[in-house]
């Protein structure tokens, strides 16, 4: 935990937060500004920037625990639909460079708009998708050491 991070602070208590869940590396509290009704962060305790930062347990461990509050969610408030979103860095709207993972309530004509850009794909070409799924899938091959087939994936 850094001194700094608000969210370390949080999690360290001494910086109050609405509280629904706390287990021995997972912190789950309601934002300040929450985008809508039931909103929930989810922090791992230990401070790690983002989820592409985070062991594999510990991002484990963090995306459990939101799956559980997200249930919980679902029985309390009864929404139409929920979304779990994360950022990795400004240019994905990270604002608070801790790992938190955002469990969102959605109901039918809400305020909180649609999450990804209506109309046209930008990148309809093809050959420019057929070329990304192999750049792509040898690097999953290289972290991982299973490979997928080019010809298998998803278009």
């Amino acid at each position: 935990m850094t001194r700094e991070c608000k969210f370390c602070r949080i999690a360290r208590r001494e910086l109050s937060a609405q509280v629904v869940a706390d287990t021995a590396g997972t912190l789950a509290f309601l934002p300040l500004r929450p985008v809508t009704i039931g909103h929930t962060l989810v922090i791992p305790k230990t401070h790690v920037p983002d989820l592409w930062a985070a062991a594999p347990q510990l991002a484990a461990s963090v995306t459990n625990e939101a799956i559980r509050v997200g249930r919980a969610i679902a029985a309390a408030l009864r929404p139409d639909g929920m979304n779990l979103i994360t950022s990795a860095g400004v240019a994905a709207s990270q604002t608070e460079l801790h790992l938190h993972l955002h469990v969102v309530p959605r109901w039918s004509g809400d305020h909180f708009g649609h999450l990804w850009p209506r109309g046209e794909s930008w990148l309809e070409a093809e050959q420019v998708r057929e070329d990304m799924a192999a750049i792509i899938a040898d690097a999953c091959a290289a972290i991982s050491g299973a490979s997928v087939p080019v010809s298998e994936s998803h278009r």
